[in-house]
């Protein structure tokens, strides 16, 4: 291992750096800490990557028609980071993109994901009721549409809604682990799409 204040090379165990006398941080912190710096990267590269749709989106550029690899990292750590890193407004893009992947995935099944003006309208309008809604109709079609790519889900609509409504009650977390699961069967089903379409990595 080496020491993370001046880079000399030190025995694993070490607990002071012979060469600069600092302490040397514990393999749980430094793993803690590269962790961190991985999710850290990761969400630098996503909100890069937000930002590049966006233009593509107001200059007319549709690269995400069907002729291209959906996205099959979406991660619920970065999609927290970036939502609190920028006031929200990232979670209003995660949703724009998850509609359109699902819509592209499971094109045929002769349902439709409202998009992002319309769950921001009728949220507004239902005072937040239809944005459950709009998750709950989300986890059944992906559940109706994993046998479509030879997978099946345990979660539906009715798992991600008791999660996130009643999961509302105990602090707040089943709302983080309903989007868990859309974020988990939404990266497979676009997985099975990729494959499909013959899409390779």
């Amino acid at each position: 291992m080496y020491c993370k204040h001046c880079g000399t090379e030190i025995p694993e165990g070490t607990k002071i750096c012979p060469s600069c006398g600092k302490e040397v941080e514990s393999d749980a912190i430094q793993q803690l800490g590269d962790a961190a710096g991985k999710a850290f990267n990761s969400a630098e590269q996503d909100f890069a990557s937000a930002v590049l749709d966006v233009k593509d989106t107001i200059n007319g550029n549709t690269a995400y028609s069907g002729n291209a690899p959906l996205k099959t990292d979406r991660n619920l750590l970065v999609f927290i980071l970036l939502t609190l890193i920028t006031c929200g407004i990232y979670a209003y893009y995660f949703i724009y993109t998850l509609a359109r992947d699902v819509n592209i995935a499971c094109e045929g099944d002769g349902e439709e994901t409202p998009g992002l003006v319309a769950y921001i309208l009728l949220s507004l309008v239902t005072c937040g009721i239809y944005s459950f809604y709009w998750y709950y109709k989300i986890a059944n079609r992906l559940y109706n549409n994993a046998p479509r790519y030879g997978m099946a889900f345990e979660e539906n609509g009715t798992t991600v809604l008791l999660w996130m409504v009643i999961g509302m009650l105990v602090c707040g977390v089943g709302v983080y682990v309903g989007f868990y699961f859309i974020i988990k069967n939404t990266n497979a089903i676009c997985v099975g799409y990729n494959r499909a379409n013959g899409y390779s990595f």
